[in-house]
Order: C-alpha cells, then sequence, then structure tokens
C-alpha cells in the first residue's frame, strides 16, 4: 500500500496578505495527489473555515479546521514590548471534534477580544481553560519549542514541550518537523526529534504551506511587500529565505522525512483522529419577547391587523378592504407556518424603535416590499396590493428560505440603532459581519506595479488599458485588449508584472465590516461563530455573510443610507421656514415625506426634463438620456426605467422595443390576450420577474410558490430545471386551452425575458425614494427663479449660510469618494486628490487600506522661550509640508 500523507498547517488567502492559496485550488490540487485530508491553518483565525469545510466535504476530502494562534509569552493582557521575536509564539490548534472546534471559536474570539496586540493573542490560561477536542503541533521556527532550540536553550524546550503536553494531553500534542529547506529549521529539527526520543512526544510532519506550487514563490514575495508597504529592491524588508513553502505531493514529503517516517505516518493518525460534523440546516433565530397573554404569533396578527386598518384609513387601498383583509390572513398563515412570526417582531420593533426617536427610515428595499404584512407594520412604505407586487417573491412557503428585510435609517444616526438592538439583546448576542476586499485587476497592476519599482505613469498606462467592465479579470481582459496583451508581450518588464499581477488576482486583501449586517443570536455568538476586532473597535463576526448564514445564524441588514440624511435634512429645512403668505403667528402645516403625492405631474415633468443631477439613482448621463427618451408619465414608467436601465435590457433591444411600444400603442400586441392585465403597464414588454410568475400563474395554472420556483429556473438556466419546468408549463397551459405552439413560443420568450427581468419589489420601493428627492428644485431652477431664492453654501467659517445663486458653471463631472482613517475622519474627494504618506505624495486612487496619511489635526503648542530639539524638527518638517 503506497504512503500517504496529510498536509496540517497550510495557509490560505485568509492569512491576509501572508498566504497566496485560493480554497478551490487547493482542494483540487490536494485532490490531484490523492490525500484523504488536509487542514486550514490560517494566522489566528478562522476567516475560511465554513467555505474549506464545504467545499472539501464535496470534493471527498475530509476537511480539518484549525488555527495557527499567537501565543503571548505571559498574559495575553499585557501590552508591554515592541513587537519583538519574544512577543508572542506560533502554535498549530487543531479541532478533532465538535467540542474542539467550539473551543477553537472560543480562543480565536478571545484573542481579538482581550489578547489583541499587534497581533491577536491567546496565552496558556486560555489553553488550559479550552483545550478540550484540540490537537497541538508545536509550529513553526517562531513556535515556543523551535525557538528555544534555535536560542540554544534546550532545557528550556524540554520544559516547554512538557507543559504542552501537560495541557493538551498524550498523544494530543506533536512536535512538528517540517520541511522548508531553511538551515535553521534543520537545526530545529534535530532538536525536536531529541526531545521525541527523551520525552516521547510524536512527531509531525508539515511544510508550512503558505502558497500552491514552487513558481509561486515570487508572487507570494510581491505579497509580502504588499502586506509591510515595501518594495522588493528594499534590503530591511519581510522575506522568506525559501521557495519550498508550497504544497508537496505525498512523495516529496515522504522522501523529505525519509530519515523520520512515523512523522508522515502521524499526519494520517492525527487526520483519523479528526472528525468534525457541522450542521447547516438549522436556524438560531433570536426569540421576541411578546408582553404577557400573547405567543409571538397572535402578537403579530394583532399589530398587523391594526396596521393595516391604520393603513386603509390613512390611504385608502387601491382595492376593497375585503381583498386587503383576505391577503393580510394569507400572508400570516405562511409567515406562521414557516416559524417566521418571530423575524417579523424583531424587524418591527427595530424600526418602530427608530420611527419613535425620530430617526428618518427607508420605505423599504428588496422584497419585502411585496409583503402586506411589512407593510402593515410599517416596515415598508408600498402598497403591494396597489403595484401588483407578489408575497411569494418574498416568502415562498415551497421553497423554505429565511426571509430578508433590508432596512433603511439616516446614516447618521444608524448607530443608534445598532446600539438599542445590542442593548435589547445583549452585547454577547449582536454583532456586525465582516466582508473581505479582494485585489480586482487594476489593483493587482497598480500594487504589483508600486512593489515592484516600475513608474507610476508606465504602470498607470497599463491599468488603464484594462476595460471598464465590472469584475473583469486580468485574463478576460488580455484577450478583449490588444494593446494591453501587446505590451505585456513586448515589454518583459510589464510582461513580469501582469505574471505576477494574475497569480495574486482575486486574492483577499484586507477585511472590513460590511455596510448593513448585523447577527442577532439567541445564544451567545460564540457558541456559534468566531469573533474579530474591526478598525474601528467594533465586534464582527470572522465569517463572512453568505458563511454566518449557512451556519444558521440570521442577519439583518441595516444600512446607513446618506440620501435619507439628505431627504431629513431637506424637510428640516422647509418646515422650519414660514410658509409662504402665511399671517404672523400661524402655525405651517408641515410637511410629512410619506404621504407626498406619487402622482404630481410637476415631479414627471421634471424627470422627463432629464434635469436629475442629485436624484437617487437617476443622475448618471446615461440614465439622463433614457429618461428623456421615455419620459415617464407616472409612477409606473419610473419604476420600469429602474428596471430597464441595467447591461441586459440595454444591449438586447429590450429598451428600444418598450419605447417604441410606448410611443405608439398600435405596436403593443398581446398574443394570448390574457397576457394583457399582466403587461399592460409596461406596454406588453416582460420586465419583471413577477410577470414571468403572474403568467405561469393564470395561463398555465402554477401556484404562485410553484412560479417561484419556475422563474429562479429561468434565472439560474440549469438544463434539467429548465427541462422540468417547461414540461410542467406547457401540461398547465394545455388544461388553460393554450395550444401547444403558442405555449412553447411563451414558455421561451418568459425565459429569454427572465435572463433580464429585475425584481419590481426592489424597484419599486427605490422609486419611491426618486420620487421623494424629485419634489426638490435644482440649483438652476434657483438661478432662473425670478426672486432670489437662497440655499445654504458653506463658508470660510465652515458654517453653512444663506447664499443667492449668482451663477451656474457646468464643470463637467468626476467620481467622488469618501475615505474614513481609523480615527474615524471622513475625507470626501476626487480620486486625484493628493494626500501626504510616509511614502510622499500620492493620490487617492493608489491608495490602499492600512497605508498611513497626513490629516488635519489641532496641535497645542505650549508657551516658551526655549522648545526640546525633537520638537523644533517636528514643527519645522510640519511647516514646511504646509
Amino acid at each position: 500500500m503506497p504512503a500517504q500523507f496529510v498536509h496540517l498547517h497550510l495557509h490560505t488567502q485568509y492569512s491576509l496578505l501572508d498566504g497566496a492559496t485560493q480554497i478551490d485550488p487547493l482542494i483540487k490540487q490536494v485532490r490531484t495527489f490523492g490525500m484523504p485530508a488536509v487542514a486550514i491553518t490560517d494566522h489566528g483565525n478562522m476567516f475560511g473555515a465554513v467555505e474549506f469545510y464545504q467545499k472539501a466535504k464535496a470534493a471527498g476530502i475530509k476537511p480539518i479546521i484549525g488555527c495557527e494562534a499567537y501565543l503571548a509569552p505571559g498574559s495575553r493582557r499585557n501590552r508591554e514590548g515592541h513587537l519583538a521575536h519574544n512577543d508572542y509564539y506560533h502554535l498549530i490548534l487543531l479541532a478533532s471534534s465538535r467540542t474542539g472546534y467550539q473551543n477553537l471559536i472560543k480562543l480565536v474570539s478571545k484573542a481579538y477580544l482581550e489578547g489583541f496586540y499587534y497581533k491577536p493573542r491567546v496565552d496558556k490560561e486560555l489553553l488550559q481553560q479550552h483545550h478540550d477536542g484540540l490537537i497541538a503541533l508545536s509550529g513553526c521556527l517562531s513556535g515556543e519549542v523551535p525557538y528555544l532550540i534555535g536560542q540554544k536553550d534546550m532545557e528550556g524546550a524540554i520544559r516547554a514541550a512538557g507543559e504542552y503536553r501537560e495541557i493538551f494531553g498524550k498523544d494530543q500534542y506533536y512536535l512538528e518537523v517540517q520541511a522548508n529547506g531553511l538551515e535553521q529549521q534543520r537545526v530545529a529539527n534535530r532538536g525536536l526529534v531529541e526531545i521525541h526520543k527523551k520525552l516521547g512526544i510524536p512527531l509531525a510532519g508539515t511544510n508550512d504551506c503558505h502558497y500552491l506550487k514552487k513558481e509561486d514563490a515570487r508572487p507570494h514575495d510581491v505579497m509580502l511587500c504588499l502586506q509591510t508597504g515595501k518594495t522588493l529592491n528594499d534590503p530591511n524588508r519581510l522575506r522568506f529565505d525559501t521557495d519550498q513553502l508550497y504544497v508537496k505531493s505525498t512523495d516529496e514529503m515522504v522522501a523529505e522525512f525519509a530519515e523520520v517516517p512515523e512523522a508522515v505516518r502521524n499526519t494520517c493518525r492525527i487526520a483519523e483522529h479528526c472528525d468534525l460534523k457541522l450542521a447547516f440546516n438549522t436556524s438560531y433565530l433570536p426569540q421576541y419577547r411578546v408582553p404577557d397573554g400573547y405567543t409571538r404569533e397572535s402578537y403579530l396578527e394583532k399589530l398587523a391587523t391594526q396596521g393595516l386598518a391604520d393603513r386603509l384609513r390613512e390611504r385608502p387601498g387601491a382595492m376593497p378592504a375585503a381583498t386587503y383583509e383576505a391577503r393580510l390572513r394569507e400572508e400570516l398563515t405562511v409567515i406562521i407556518t414557516m416559524g417566521y412570526a418571530g423575524y417579523f417582531l424583531i424587524v418591527w420593533d427595530i424600526i418602530n424603535f427608530a420611527r419613535s426617536r425620530g430617526i428618518p427610515v427607508g420605505p423599504g428595499r428588496g422584497s419585502a416590499a411585496g409583503s402586506l404584512v411589512a407593510y402593515a407594520l410599517r416596515i415598508t412604505d408600498i402598497d403591494p396590493l396597489a403595484y401588483q407586487l407578489l408575497f411569494e417573491r418574498f416568502l415562498n412557503a415551497e421553497r423554505v428560505t429565511m426571509p430578508d428585510i433590508d432596512m433603511d435609517f439616516c446614516m447618521d444616526r444608524r448607530g443608534e440603532v445598532i446600539n438599542y438592538v445590542i442593548d435589547k439583546y445583549g452585547e454577547d448576542h449582536v454583532c456586525q459581519i465582516i466582508t473581505f476586499g479582494t485585489l480586482g485587476a487594476k489593483a493587482a497592476i497598480r500594487d504589483v506595479g508600486r512593489v515592484m519599482e516600475i513608474p507610476y505613469a508606465e504602470v498607470d498606462r497599463v491599468a488603464k488599458l484594462v476595460p471598464p467592465q465590472l469584475n473583469i479579470t486580468l485574463d478576460e481582459a488580455l484577450a478583449q485588449e490588444p494593446r494591453l496583451r501587446e505590451v505585456t508581450d513586448t515589454d518583459p518588464k510589464i510582461g513580469e508584472l501582469m505574471t505576477v499581477a494574475r497569480a495574486l488576482e482575486g486574492l483577499a486583501r484586507h477585511a472590513s465590516t460590511h455596510a448593513a449586517g448585523l447577527v442577532i443570536s439567541q445564544e451567545p455568538l460564540t457558541d456559534h461563530v468566531p469573533l474579530y476586532k474591526g478598525a474601528n473597535d467594533e465586534v464582527v463576526t470572522q465569517y463572512p455573510m453568505g458563511d454566518v448564514e449557512k451556519i444558521g445564524l440570521v442577519k439583518f441588514d441595516l444600512l446607513g443610507l446618506k440620501t435619507l440624511t439628505m431627504i431629513n435634512h431637506a424637510v428640516g429645512l422647509i418646515n422650519a421656514r414660514p410658509a409662504p403668505g402665511a399671517a404672523p403667528g400661524e402655525r405651517p402645516q408641515l410637511l410629512d415625506i410619506v404621504r407626498l403625492p406619487l402622482d404630481d405631474p410637476a415631479t414627471y415633468t421634471l424627470l422627463a426634463s432629464g434635469r436629475t443631477t442629485g436624484i437617487f439613482q437617476l443622475e448618471s448621463p446615461g440614465m439622463r438620456n433614457l429618461l428623456l427618451k421615455i419620459k415617464p408619465e407616472c409612477f409606473e414608467d419610473l419604476i420600469a426605467i429602474l428596471a430597464l436601465y441595467r447591461p441586459g435590457p440595454l444591449e438586447s433591444g429590450m429598451v428600444d422595443d418598450f419605447i417604441k411600444r410606448k410611443r405608439d400603442p398600435s405596436q403593443i400586441a398581446y398574443d394570448p390576450p390574457a397576457l394583457e392585465p399582466i403587461l399592460k403597464e409596461t406596454y406588453g414588454v416582460i420586465v419583471y420577474q413577477e410577470q414571468v410568475m403572474a403568467v405561469a400563474n393564470r395561463l398555465a395554472g402554477f401556484s404562485l410558490g410553484q412560479a417561484d420556483l419556475l422563474r429562479r429556473a429561468m434565472g439560474k438556466k440549469k438544463p434539467e430545471d429548465m427541462d422540468k419546468q417547461k414540461a410542467l408549463f406547457l401540461q398547465g397551459a394545455k388544461k388553460n386551452h393554450l395550444s401547444e405552439k403558442k405555449a412553447e413560443k411563451l414558455f421561451d420568450l418568459m425565459a429569454y425575458f427572465a435572463g433580464y427581468g429585475f425584481n419590481k419589489c426592489v424597484i419599486g420601493d427605490t422609486a419611491l425614494l426618486d420620487a421623494m428627492t424629485g419634489e426638490w428644485t435644482t440649483v438652476r431652477a434657483l438661478f432662473d427663479a425670478p426672486h432670489p431664492f437662497t440655499i445654504h453654501a458653506l463658508g470660510s467659517d465652515q458654517k453653512l449660510h444663506p447664499r443667492v445663486v449668482v451663477d451656474l458653471v457646468s464643470n463637467g463631472r468626476k467620481p467622488v469618494f469618501e475615505m474614513r482613517t481609523m480615527l474615524g475622519k471622513r475625507v470626501t474627494t476626487t480620486g486625484n486628490h493628493p494626500f501626504l504618506t510616509l511614502n510622499g505624495w500620492r493620490n487617492l486612487e493608489d491608495l490602499r487600506p492600512g497605508d498611513r496619511i497626513a490629516v488635519p489635526r489641532r496641535l497645542t503648542v505650549k508657551k516658551g522661550d526655549v522648545w526640546p530639539r525633537h520638537e523644533v524638527i517636528v514643527l519645522a518638517g510640519l511647516l514646511s509640508e504646509g
């Protein structure tokens, strides 16, 4: 039987800017080598654990979840030292069971929340508390035992090894010999074998893998420069003096450890001992506390019933009250049957808090706009019956998924809402969600060019040859742009840049906090997910949003919207001004943004003129051009414009067809005639996913739940799913007396448009924001006004003052960005604005998260005739830079 080997010390891209291996090619390589298992041991974190676990399982490979922990030499709470070698050690921890996985979560979380000092550190006290179910390896040259061997302190190394064995238990702690080609490692290996013979602690062979293949050593070297802000020619930069840290084959590892074959065998022994099983079909929805005498279900029914009555009293519905009441009962039945009453109550409570504190709340976003229950609870402000929005598009009893309601708040006061949630459920039960920035095509070129010290002008020229296409890869760019391919092939320097950039492209570059996601858990979060500290000390999950949902935690989206902040400010200015012609002391009628009419002719005249600068999603040149062509006359037109302004509809001819039919109704044909009530508002063109569902429902007898499954199948375009759905559609259409030829033609038409169709719920509530914003005037209108209207302009004293518009000048358009510093300072600027950095002046577009910049600060200057020399030097430097 051939020898087997398992890699137990391996870094993926989630060892940020240190590991250069993505999980998909790793699993493929391990499978090619015939290895039965593989471990993930990223530096101080478990970022990739869920992705790794599921992909390895799917490939038939046993996943071993681990971490290379940073270990404080004393207490994790000690903040002394300056990042010297002995400020922390490395230690490999592998979860052998569910208990071990839970303990690993506890350890890496406490490392960030309690032990962070340059690195997230645990200590031996924590190891003693949370060692059950964990297997430990002594680590790389920075591990305590190898480090002491390197310091020629064998007595200390033996003592440390015995201490670890005492903590983890016999056969749960291994001495890690490595095959990385370093002379220091050979010395360490000899010492580790000596300790093995003396104490009987078993050996395990590893390779401290940081990249996939040997040829990836050069791109990895460049990556280390990105991590440290250095260049390749810097003699003092961090570097690994070996090209051996790749995922070696079993034969290579067996040859490396020919003198200690048990080190190879023990890797398989460890893998066999690891038997972690993660569950992905459980939901840990937090329990909302209801008043005495109610269940969550009965309380939701009470709130929704009363809420609908209030809504219909304030603004009569588009249909009889009985229709609304029947729809409400149907929705409540589905929500309660699926067990989501508590979810709706949590969302209602959060929004109710915000409204009670005067915090502006958005009208709703996403498919939740199709829910009458959400409208009745004032979670959304869109009447779904008035706009034919489907509840099944939001929640489908035939497709069990968690509901997903997006909540929008004024950006300036979103923090108050988050604090309310934390206060209500407890800080151990609430946190935000991590997200990862990756190296895109242009960013990879610019970053690698800087590290290679290629002149900025050359790098910029190459980066600008990448076509402006969303998420384009460098391989795609080379295929599409002949000039980029030519300079890559003819200029060796650029050729090397592109080779390295292609190797690093797509790798995770940094971690940040998701703009909206918030997790609320019934149990303490560390029962389920490891925690991380963000740049502003906010607590976030170590798993990204998709993985958080996979393990059963429920996320809530609380987004801060600048548009809401802007609208709120405008409403405040309007309500603070006396009404025209009002008598002195007369109480003005305050503007309520929610009650603005959606059929105001002046609003649509403004939108049809294309004068939409400053209006949410309607201000781009392409959108203004589309507004001029379509000339919206009603809210439904506005919804359609927002759905149509996307690459698919624009490139497919859909938009031209829509415009032609709107201008000339004789071009509209409904075949069969039953399509008219479904497609009338979009002039016979299938624009929305809801229309696809309605066609399947009315013409083929699908339930709306089945129609939602059809919509999803059409969106994914999987042949086996499409064939199954087509057969069901033709069968249903036949029962409704539609010929097979017409039914087949209709199905193909639906499938074609479904590829471009948009969720009407998403667009509808965005349009409501636009209709609100469209009530505003424009700077041009103020300039053209016959009497001196004023606006608030920023004065030289940094305060707002009323000013008359005296002139209007167009200076073209530039994208504007907001940059945030670690201290919370926000800087809004264009991409070519220069900032002073430690490497001189650099434009915003060349900065990356983690770069240091100079920002204005107030300095307190002490009075006196004599200053210390170092203070004079600092002041001179500041003055010379202006």
